[in-house]
Parts: structure tokens; C-alpha cells; sequence
């Protein structure tokens, strides 16, 4: 039996996905649109749920050496220009300060829109020896990019991430340095997340501006379009040289250190929307849940029912738990509803008879199953439940992308499989530009990696017939 649809102001998703999304953001109190055109607010309930994902990648990075940082907002023109790839890949996006109060600037300034420029000179001033390095940076800001287009978390005008730089005495360790930040958003997806993701190599086109390699983690939202999730860069010296960041090596000459850069943004929480949200609301990964446990009393007018609830919520905050008891005066239909919305991983609810025996319901957020338990046993059995509510979600996401993904050796099967079943397309490819720009032009699929993991699904490039190098997946993505 289908359940029970409580929200009435959330249109469903079979009905208009990206109106479902926009709701969700709205109504669960994620965002609010702001007066600047293509910008929004983070409310609070938002801003917890990338807080915890901040505090537990950065205990991350930290693991591995990385240290945090904070470079201006501002970069002068010249300084942006100084590497060309990477001015051209950005100029379209590029927001400009003419002005410093009323008076014309002599130099524009861009806000950034990414940092490779202001961390190379920075270390063109502070690098001298080999002995210095590597150097292990990360940042945590929010960056600006005139988008055409905008929607909450997934495009904006204005986007909060991290983005880590590091500078590496050999290629082969940054190259090293690549691997594990792209292995770190992997495990960050599918750990903490509850997303699976394919690893892979971008293509030349699709690799970040002046990269000499660009490594993704592709999701599969409910839609079966594709999101791009974290990407990983390795650059070579290519901005050492353009930026005259040197150091003296181990023989006593100059060198130029060998450079990575890599990033998250708050479209990790667009993904956790699409790839669990239902039509009550969000479905929130317990590890990210503001809330991770919502106690409702029950008949909460009844002498003792008040006072138990928040002898559970004692409890569960001593063991650990972000919990919350909701003792207002709205029906409890109204705040199941309101806590479903939200996305609360796990429901306690305890009313006269749950005391009279000496027990309390847990409730999952991901399928609503309902567990009665001792009361004496209430801290074990709420953190199995939320490792349940992990593995459930994980579990559904897991089954939807496998469900989606589909071989083709041509570019028309390729079109008709997308066209039936969305997802993703994998053929085999001959590395060529234009067999990618075809797909595109005409099957409306953009190549989305080259996933690490390689199958041989025949010789031929699906798109011209030339001998095949690589086997890529296509998608329709966001």
C-alpha cells in the first residue's frame, strides 16, 4: 500500500521533479531566495546540515596533513590573467569591483571565482627549499560565478565550498595527492552520504580549466539524471611556471613544484535531496542530520508524558545524539509531518501506555518502519536504528544506480536508451572531440568520465566506428 502522502504543499516528484526539489528546499526551511538576483540565504536548518558535513570531511582532511587557510576574496586582473587557460575557462562567470567607494579603481579586482591564483602568489613568496614541501592547504569560503542559470544548491551565483591546493616536490606525489582527495569524496559520498558514486577521469573537454587532469565522483539522482559531486585536479607545473613559484631542490638548482587542487560545494546537499528525498520531504543521512532524533510525546497533556520525554532526550544527548523534543501544542499528525519534512532520520514516541509498559516506538525516517523497545535499552536500540536508516538508504540508492546503467555500441541505441530509461549510458570511445560534441548534438548526453574501473564492451568507438581507447559513460546531467 502506498503510504500515506501527509504534506500537501510539496508537489510530487513523478509529477515535476524540479518543482518537488524547489519545494523541498523551501518548505523544509533549507533556503530562502535573497534580493540579489541568483543568489540565496542559508537558513539555519540549511547551514546545520553543511556544518556537519564541513566538521567531518574537515577531521578528514586534517588526517592527511591539510592545513586551513584563508586567501582574500578579491584578485587583481592581472594577476587572474597570468595563466590563460584558466582566465578564459572563468571569464564568462567572472564577477568584477570597478570601485573602492566612489573612486574608480586603477586595476579591476574579480571576486573569485576559484583560488589557483591567489595561492600561487602566495607561495611564489614563501616557497625557497625543497624541505618546505609539500605544502597541504584547504579553504573554506564561498566563491561567486555569474551563473545564467540558477537553483538552489545546484547552481548559484554565489556557492559555498572547500577547495584544497597543495604544491608537491615530484609529479608522481602529486599525482598521489589527486588520487586520495578523489578517494576521500568517494568514501565522504558513500560513507557519510549514502550515495554510490562512479570514479573517473573527465574528459579533455569537460576537465577543470588548466588542468592537465580532472577526476570526478558521478552521482545518479532519482530522476536518473546525472551531478557532478567533487571534483580532483592535477595541474603538473603548468601554474608554477605562469605564477614563478620555485624552489631549490635537493641538487641545488630551481624547480617548479608539481600542483593539485580539488573541491566540494553545498551541491553535496542537492544531491542528498535527489538521490533520497521522497514526497513527504528530505530523507537526511543520520551522519549529516541536524536533528538525528525527534521525541514526540504522546497525549502529552497526561500526567508523566512531558516529563518522560525529556528523560529519553537526556539520555540520547549523553549517548551522543543530536536530539530534539517537539513539546508544542500542534497535533502530533502535524509534527510527524513537520519532522518527515525535514528529513529526521529516526522518531521516538513515548504516550501513557508506552510508560505503562515500560517501553517507547522508534519510527525510520527512510521506511517508516516502526520499532517498539524496552526503555532500558533505548540508547543501543536508537543507534542500531540509525545505522539501519544508513544502510536502507544506501541500500535504495545503490539498487537505483545499478538499475541505470546501460551498455550501448552505438550512438543511436545509445540516444534510445536514454531517451527510455535515463541513467547512465556506457559505449566505447576513440578519445576524439568530436564524437563527444556528436553525442551531445545528438543524443542530448554529455560525456560524464571515463570511470577508473575499465570494461572492454566491444572495439569500436560507438559514435564513428574508429578503434575504441576508452570505455565512457554519457548522461543527462544537472
Amino acid at each position: 500500500m502506498a503510504k500515506e502522502k501527509r504534506v500537501e504543499q510539496i508537489t510530487d516528484m513523478e509529477v515535476d521533479f524540479a518543482q518537488w526539489y524547489t519545494d523541498i528546499c523551501r518548505k523544509a526551511e533549507l533556503v530562502e531566495y535573497a534580493s540579489v538576483k541568483g543568489f540565496t540565504i542559508l537558513r539555519p536548518y540549511g547551514y546545520a546540515i553543511w556544518e556537519n558535513m564541513q566538521r567531518i570531511m574537515d577531521a578528514e582532511f586534517k588526517k592527511t596533513g591539510h592545513e586551513n587557510v584563508a586567501m582574500p576574496v578579491l584578485i587583481p586582473e592581472s594577476l587572474l590573467k597570468k595563466e590563460g587557460e584558466l582566465v578564459n575557462g572563468f571569464a564568462p562567470e567572472v564577477a568584477w569591483v570597478t570601485h573602492g567607494g566612489s573612486e574608480e579603481l586603477e586595476e579591476r579586482l574579480a571576486f573569485r571565482p576559484t583560488s589557483e591564483t591567489m595561492f600561487c602568489d602566495h607561495w611564489s613568496r614563501v616557497l625557497h627549499s625543497w624541505r618546505e614541501l609539500p605544502m597541504l592547504y584547504n579553504q573554506w569560503c564561498s566563491v561567486i560565478r555569474w551563473e545564467k542559470t540558477t537553483r538552489p544548491f545546484l547552481r548559484s551565483r554565489e556557492f559555498w565550498w572547500q577547495e584544497g591546493h597543495t604544491i608537491h616536490e615530484t609529479a608522481a606525489e602529486a599525482k598521489a595527492e589527486t588520487e586520495q582527495q578523489l578517494n576521500c569524496y568517494a568514501d565522504f559520498f558513500e560513507k557519510v552520504l549514502a550515495i554510490p558514486v562512479v570514479r573517473g577521469r573527465k574528459t579533455d573537454k569537460e576537465k577543470f580549466a588548466g588542468a592537465e587532469a580532472t577526476y570526478t565522483v558521478e552521482c545518479l539522482m532519482k530522476d536518473h539524471k546525472a551531478l557532478q559531486g567533487a571534483t580532483s585536479h592535477y595541474f603538473g607545473d603548468k601554474f608554477s611556471r605562469a605564477y614563478d613559484v620555485t624552489f631549490t631542490g635537493r641538487d641545488n638548482t630551481l624547480q617548479y613544484p608539481f600542483q593539485t587542487s580539488w573541491g566540494s560545494t553545498t551541491r553535496m546537499i542537492g544531491a542528498v535531496i535527489m538521490a533520497h528525498g521522497d514526497n513527504n520531504g528530505l530523507v537526511l543521512p543520520p551522519a549529516v542530520a541536524p536533528i538525528q532524533v525527534i521525541v514526540l510525546p504522546v497525549a502529552q497533556h497526561k500526567p508523566g508524558v512531558l516529563e518522560a520525554a525529556n528523560a529519553l532526550r537526556e539520555r540520547l544527548l549523553a549517548a551522543g545524539l543530536r536530539v530534539k523534543v517537539d513539546d508544542s501544542d500542534n497535533s502530533m499528525g502535524w509534527k510527524c509531518a513537520q519532522y518527515e519534512m525535514k528529513g529526521v532520520p529516526l522518531r521516538v514516541e513515548i504516550g501513557p501506555r508506552d510508560i505503562e509498559n515500560g517501553q517507547c516506538v522508534l519510527v525510520r525516517r527512510n521506511d517508516g518502519e516502526k520499532t517498539a523497545v524496552p526503555l532500558d535499552a533505548l540508547e543501543s536500540a536508537a543507534e542500531e536504528q540509525l545505522r539501519l536508516v544508513y544502510e536502507g538508504m544506501y541500500e535504495k540508492a545503490k539498487k537505483n544506480l545499478d538499475e541505470h546503467i546501460f551498455a550501448a555500441s552505438s550512438l543511436e541505441e545509445a540516444k534510445a536508451l536514454q531517451e527510455k530509461n535515463g541513467g547512465f549510458i556506457k559505449t566505447m570511445w576513440c578519445g576524439e572531440l568530436q564524437c563527444e560534441l556528436d553525442m551531445k548534438e545528438k543524443a542530448g548526453m554529455s560525456s560524464r568520465c571515463m570511470p577508473l574501473e575499465q570494461e572492454k564492451l566491444g572495439e569500436v568507438c560507438a559514435c564513428c566506428g574508429k578503434p575504441a581507447k576508452h570505455m565512457i559513460y554519457w548522461g543527462v546531467a544537472y
